[in-house]
């Protein structure tokens, strides 16, 4: 069974009521589709992650927020106490996703805008490490790195081995698959199309606008992300302000088939989109998820609706014949 997350919604263009309304309207789809999470996103636009996460947990009996950990925001030791701390309040479970990047102009903000591409791998395999052992060691804690020291640190309360948070690493490049491999996590990744994702034990974030017909899905989606001259401008400024392995990747290929990248190259959003019909979408998925793919994070829905038509997408996908067209 392949795990899904949908997206928690951005805080931009909102005001706090209305985020509020939005983020408790996902949070109850989300749970009742029977989905994991929510991924919470994290950067210098968004309000704290961990106040969101912690709005999602009051108001769910289930899901779990995914949130973005990034090392500049926020030291190991108060990511691993925030964590265990929303687990004492709420009896519940807690997943980190563990990012190393972001915009330059935002990460020069927070005087970070010199540290290289593989060195933030390497910084992250260390904030990883402390995370974990502070999260699981009956001791207290002793880390000197390069990066990061602590000198007999512990958490007020470490979670019960069954809510230990789930970690996960965000990246594409061959120093993410490595890093990935090394921690023994799961890695996400904005995928390529299938033909081309090289496969292996991973997560996928994408959008699904699936319905009885590729016509109807068309129509939804070109409805919900119309041409946009003024997005397809940011884009191309975002993609030479990027130093992320993935946004040129995706900035390289081209739409095919079910596979879209219109609301990518529009800067509505970061992931691909699969359109068609359930069936289309269901053997597109099927040849993801031959290659390795297990968990999968859906992007922000519009609906209630959007959830729905995904999971028939979804439970199309085991049976999907693998010489489908992708």
């Amino acid at each position: 069974m392949v795990e899904v997350y949908t997206t928690a919604p951005a805080s931009a263009q909102l005001d706090g009521a209305g985020f509020r309304r939005r983020l408790a309207d996902v949070t109850r789809w989300t749970e009742a589709a029977g989905h994991t999470g929510l991924l919470v996103y994290s950067d210098n636009t968004l309000i704290d992650p961990w106040l969101v996460a912690q709005l999602i947990l009051a108001g769910s009996e289930r899901v779990a927020p995914l949130v973005a950990v990034q090392p500049v925001y926020v030291s190991p030791y108060a990511a691993a106490r925030a964590a265990a701390t929303l687990t004492f309040l709420h009896g519940r479970a807690v997943h980190l996703n563990l990012v190393t990047g972001g915009s330059r102009p935002q990460l020069e903000a927070l005087g970070d805008g010199e540290t290289g591409h593989d060195e933030r791998y390497a910084r992250i395999r260390e904030y990883t490490r402390i995370v974990r052992q502070l999260l699981e060691s009956p001791r207290p804690v002793t880390f000197a790195g390069r990066f990061f020291q602590v000198q007999a640190a512990s958490l007020p309360h470490r979670p019960p081995g069954p809510l230990r948070p789930r970690l996960v690493l965000s990246g594409s490049s061959d120093a993410a698959v490595s890093c990935a491999d090394e921690l023994g996590i799961l890695r996400f990744a904005y995928p390529l199309p299938v033909s081309e994702y090289p496969g292996g034990r991973s997560g996928i974030r994408l959008g699904v606008i699936a319905r009885d017909s590729a016509q109807d899905a068309w129509r939804a989606a070109q409805a919900r992300f119309p041409g946009d001259p003024m997005g397809e401008r940011r884009h191309r400024v975002v993609r030479g302000l990027s130093d992320s392995h993935w946004y040129a990747a995706l900035s390289a290929v081209e739409s095919a088939g079910c596979y879209w990248l219109h609301p990518f190259r529009t800067y509505r959003t970061f992931c691909p989109y699969l359109v068609g019909s359930y069936a289309e979408v269901g053997a597109y998925l099927a040849g993801y998820f031959a290659r390795g793919v297990e968990s999968v994070i859906l992007d922000i829905p519009a609906g209630e609706d959007d959830l729905h038509h995904a999971r028939i997408a979804f439970d199309r996908a085991p049976v999907a014949e693998s010489t489908a067209d992708l």
